[in-house]
């Protein structure tokens, strides 16, 4: 596992039995590293995205996703031109699925602010890649 959190995630168990076989973060991570795609990417990122760096582009709608399967809260790292880069935090574990895209840069995962579905999914094009990615997790757990 490359993501953040990835070692602190021991305890993070579903709230829901929706996605069989989906028993940790990392089984989250594995199932979407097959998933991601250039039509879940960010449409803002897609010139960039690639095979390459499967996690560029997608972290709201990871985030929400895993949220629905663990709990707890969505975070968000504020970014240059204001975009929140979000992450999920379920009781002391705190791990960011997406954090691949960043490379080698050092995210600071205290102290930010909680992030909504709301808001988010208020854009209507990320509210359908969040619906796409979350059935596409759906028929791949039933394979």
């Amino acid at each position: 596992m490359k993501y953040y959190g990835h070692e602190n995630t021991a305890g993070v168990r579903p709230v829901t039995d929706e996605y069989p076989g989906i028993d940790d973060p990392d089984d989250l991570y594995n199932a979407l590293s097959d998933l991601w795609c250039e039509y879940t990417c960010a449409p803002r990122l897609r010139a960039d995205y690639g095979k390459d760096n499967k996690t560029l582009g997608q972290c709201s709608i990871t985030a929400f996703l895993a949220q629905d399967i663990f709990g707890g809260k969505v975070y968000g790292i504020k970014r240059p031109g204001g975009n929140y880069h979000c992450y999920n935090a379920v009781g002391k574990a705190v791990f960011d699925l997406t954090s691949e895209q960043f490379g080698e840069e050092v995210l600071d995962y205290t102290d930010n602010p909680e992030q909504f579905r709301e808001v988010h999914f208020a854009k209507e094009e990320k509210k359908q890649r969040y619906e796409y990615l979350k059935k596409e997790l759906f028929e791949y757990v039933r394979r």
